[in-house]
């Protein structure tokens, strides 16, 4: 009789593997550990990754999600803590029912009425923040003033859920979920569902980032995470990961050839070669505390750096070297100065400058000497670049009471105000044909004159005479993301940094 019930037991236990197992793929295809469909619908999904481009195609059904049960088709990962969940998306087709949905959705189980906070684009353009509290439970949705958002990302925040949407270009709506509890450990990631069991859709999924963020209490300047080397094709704000490591890299810019990136990491330059990939050293002599300002001279042929001199109390002082490395040649006498431009002949250096406590921009001749200052402000004035042309020096100015960019001849004189809006925004690189400038923005909450690591923040697209900027990037980073000039010479593409715990 006990062996009966043994071999009863084993074949019961063979089913219920064999059961799992068609229950959940498990592939860890790009981010994704595993795919299911939830609910058990009549048509099964699928998940393509194209790696080259990093973007995910969900083929999915079921027959809603909603009220006490969903069906769905979900790509996801299991995750702790806090996180954050971003892609672009969109239906591929015109589709059949107008209720079809696409999103995030976070899960502590597989079942088909287990608990979810789920961030839901529906065909007609309905955006949604939709839960279940408890198992078995009726679904209750918040619905957002966004319609047909094509940015989605779902953050968890010390148990708070933070849905945020956009229409890519435009900053993001925001709406928080507080009071349910899906345990620590979940299931994340991206789902469809064609709200008709007879219908099978299609959608894509890009720009897909599952970030884990700095801890609370982190403390800058000492602690760091990971960083992710990034490039972005500025008209369509596609964006691939071409490097990641576990410490802080920062502050990419493109050589004029247009083969390399070079980097700051730990107070050293590092190239990245863009056709295999690998990482070299640059040689930078005795300046091995180098911060994130190295800037190329509009020829490629020499870069300048700010290396924290001991010999000068440990205060940044400005060199040049040549792009090829080599030893750095001295510029500035006193510190800190913080160097941020090239004049378009490669003469004369613009850096920013704290003299008595207080920043200013000063330009000095490349050969060293008497320094000019341009800019005479008590609050912080940052960031200068010259255009193309030598006309303007563009930078960012905190004498408004909000961080906006300005321009001024290169005399100092005329100061224009270009932006005018509630963030603060750092850092006017301007492209290679002199019409656009991309700048980092950070809300309205961070100082005026800070430029911190690891917040949300947009990278900005605006003409170089001002106007509505647009974002074309969506972004965990902030210090070390764009500090530099990082415009490809063919200005198609530019170069940043965004930060996550890499596990």
């Amino acid at each position: 009789m006990m062996t009966m019930n043994i071999l009863k037991s084993s074949f019961y236990f063979f089913l219920l593997i064999l059961a799992m197992s068609s229950f959940s793929q498990s592939l860890q295809v790009g981010l994704f550990q595993a795919t299911t469909d939830v609910g058990n619908p009549k048509n099964k999904g699928s998940l393509s990754y194209d790696a080259v481009n990093q973007e995910y195609t969900l083929t999915g059904s079921g027959t809603n999600m909603w009220g006490d049960k969903d069906e769905f088709f979900f790509a996801h990962k299991q995750l702790r803590g806090d996180f954050i969940l971003r892609a672009h998306i969109s239906f591929i087709g015109e589709g059949v029912d107008p209720h079809r949905k696409i999103g995030w959705s976070i899960r502590p189980t597989l079942a088909g009425n287990g608990q979810h906070v789920s961030a839901e684009i529906h065909g007609d353009g309905l955006t949604s923040l939709q839960s279940r509290n408890e198992i078995g439970g009726i679904t209750e949705s918040i619905n957002s003033s966004d319609s047909f958002p094509d940015v989605v990302q779902l953050q968890r925040k010390a148990g708070v859920y933070i849905m945020s949407t956009a229409r890519f270009g435009k900053t993001l709506t925001e709406m928080k979920l507080e009071g349910v509890d899906l345990g620590d450990e979940v299931f994340a990631g991206l789902f469809i569902c064609s709200h008709n069991e007879e219908v099978t859709e299609k959608a894509l999924f890009s720009n897909v980032r599952i970030i884990k963020p700095a801890p609370d209490d982190f403390v800058p300047y000492r602690d760091y995470i990971g960083s992710n080397l990034e490039i972005m094709e500025v008209a369509t704000g596609k964006r691939k990961i071409l490097y990641q490591v576990d410490n802080s890299i920062q502050a990419p810019n493109w050589t004029a050839d247009g083969k390399t990136l070079i980097f700051n990491s730990e107070g050293k330059l590092y190239n990245f070669d863009l056709a295999t990939g690998a990482v070299s050293e640059m040689n930078t002599g005795f300046a091995t505390n180098n911060n994130n300002d190295h800037v190329l001279t509009f020829d490629g042929q020499t870069m300048g750096i700010s290396h924290h001199s001991k010999d000068d109390d440990g205060l940044s002082i400005i060199y040049h070297l040549p792009v090829t490395g080599g030893n750095p040649v001295r510029v500035t006498s006193q510190g800190p100065s913080y160097f941020h431009g090239w004049s378009p002949d490669g003469s004369e250096m613009i850096f920013t400058g704290g003299r008595d406590d207080i920043y200013n921009i000063y330009k000095i001749a490349k050969t060293g000497g008497k320094e000019t200052r341009l800019t005479n402000e008590p609050t912080l004035d940052d960031g200068p670049e010259y255009s193309p042309d030598g006309q303007y020096i563009y930078f960012n100015s905190a004498r408004t009471g909000t961080m906006q960019i300005w321009r001024m001849k290169p005399n100092g004189k005329k100061p224009e105000q270009l932006t005018f809006d509630d963030y603060n925004d750092w850092f006017p690189h301007i492209a290679p044909d002199g019409k656009n400038m991309v700048i980092i923005s950070y809300p309205p909450e961070v100082d005026a004159a800070d430029h911190p690591f690891y917040k949300h923040v947009y990278l900005r697209l605006m003409s170089v005479d001002g106007g509505e900027p647009k974002v074309i990037a969506y972004v965990y980073g902030g210090q070390g993301t764009i500090n530099v000039p990082s415009w490809s010479p063919d200005g198609k593409y530019i170069a940043f940094v965004s930060n996550t715990i890499l596990e």
